[in-house]
């Protein structure tokens, strides 16, 4: 190259080489002083923090219930019939009424049933005279013995045991008359309340008629009948025989209270195509919440677990590992705690082991959690105070 190409290349290069170098300096500081910058921020930031709800683990008794699916049934439920045939004069009742053991309900003209009852009875007064005279003439045979020979005494004795017989059979002829005529005034059988009325005043009602004047349903006491798996008999059994067990009425899903009462039967026999055992529960129902026919949750309190650990149910989750809870640390950060529990109802977990008494659990906002997340509990759960939880 010639040498007048070489020195004006020179000239060229060296003020670009320059501007290359003050650029890469400066870059350079820019990046620093930026860095620099972001981690001042970083370190002024405050750390974030997941908002959560908690409850304290607390030691209370829990009792112990089972629960199944009961049906309400009367203690005695009666069909009132007519057992006379005839015409049904008057009803005294109203529907829906509460009656009492031998209040009259109905009258069936009777009429026809006290002619058959005066009709006896004159047959007997009949037969009563024919009677006295009969014991006259023997008195009278008796004296003239001397005259009347022995076959007339003894046949006019004769006469007097048949009159005799006559007169005993005209007295139930006269019993079962004033029993025909007291069917005519229909009372009720029972203490209870009537339903429907099945027949009106007017009707000719008869002995034979299947579908009766009215029911009669009592209520107080009323029984449910319920039943529980078949594996629970054994521990039913043994607190039966240790005292009376209670057993509660709710309502079907809302579990509303209804009536509290006792365990009176465990049936004679399982079930084999359900494999459930029936037991019968009685309640005094003094006001009315039981209805025959309703249906409720009856839950059998079979025994009370002393001094159990108890969170709220939603505090326990699962994992492939099993059950844990997220427990509140007291620096304000949460970690992971594997648990053991008994069971899990109304709300309410009983844990067996992991935790204790004082133990601050999360029972909701897990799902933005892991183990040293920082938190705020905003607001205390309602079930912080885990009342006596049934367990199924």
């Amino acid at each position: 190259m010639p040498l007048v190409a070489r020195r004006t290349m020179l000239r060229i290069g060296a003020p670009i080489a320059i501007l290359v170098v003050v650029g890469a300096v400066l870059a350079g500081r820019e990046l620093t002083s930026t860095a620099a910058s972001a981690a001042a921020l970083k370190a002024a930031a405050p750390v974030a923090t997941v908002p959560i709800e908690a409850a304290t683990a607390q030691r209370s008794d829990v009792p112990v219930y089972l629960t199944g699916l009961g049906t309400v049934q009367a203690q005695n439920t009666v069909t009132v019939k007519s057992r006379v045939d005839g015409q049904l004069q008057a009803v005294s009742y109203q529907e829906g009424q509460d009656v009492t053991a031998g209040q009259v309900l109905a009258q069936i003209d009777p009429r026809p049933f006290q002619a058959a009852l005066d009709q006896a009875k004159a047959a007997k007064a009949k037969d009563e005279a024919q009677l006295t005279n009969a014991q006259l003439d023997l008195q009278r045979f008796e004296n003239l013995h001397q005259y009347a020979t022995v076959q007339s005494v003894d046949t006019q004795k004769a006469l007097i045991a048949q009159i005799q017989a006559q007169i005993e059979g005209d007295q139930a002829t006269i019993d079962n008359a004033a029993t025909q005529l007291s069917y005519t005034t229909i009372t009720s059988p029972l203490n209870g309340r009537t339903g429907i009325r099945l027949v009106d005043q007017g009707n000719i009602v008869h002995a034979t008629d299947t579908g009766g004047l009215v029911v009669i349903t009592q209520l107080h006491p009323i029984t449910v009948i319920f039943t529980l798996p078949e594996e629970n008999l054994p521990d039913i059994s043994a607190a039966m025989a240790q005292g009376t067990l209670q057993v509660f009425a709710d309502t079907r899903g809302d579990e509303k209270p209804l009536d509290q009462g006792t365990l009176t039967l465990i049936d004679n026999e399982i079930d084999q195509g359900t494999g459930t055992i029936r037991l019968k529960a009685t309640f005094p129902n003094k006001s009315n919440t039981l209805w025959p026919g309703q249906f409720v949750d009856a839950k059998l309190l079979l025994r009370t677990q002393h001094d159990a650990v108890t969170v709220p149910a939603t505090a326990v989750q699962r994992s492939q590992d099993g059950l844990y809870v997220y427990v509140v640390k007291p620096d304000g950060t949460v970690d992971t705690k594997p648990v053991d529990v008994d069971r899990i109802a109304d709300g309410v977990a009983v844990i067996q082991q992991g935790l204790e008494a004082g133990d601050r659990v999360v029972t909701a906002g897990q799902y933005r959690l892991q183990p040293g997340t920082h938190v705020e509990i905003r607001e205390a759960a309602a079930a912080s105070r885990p009342a006596a939880a049934p367990g199924a």
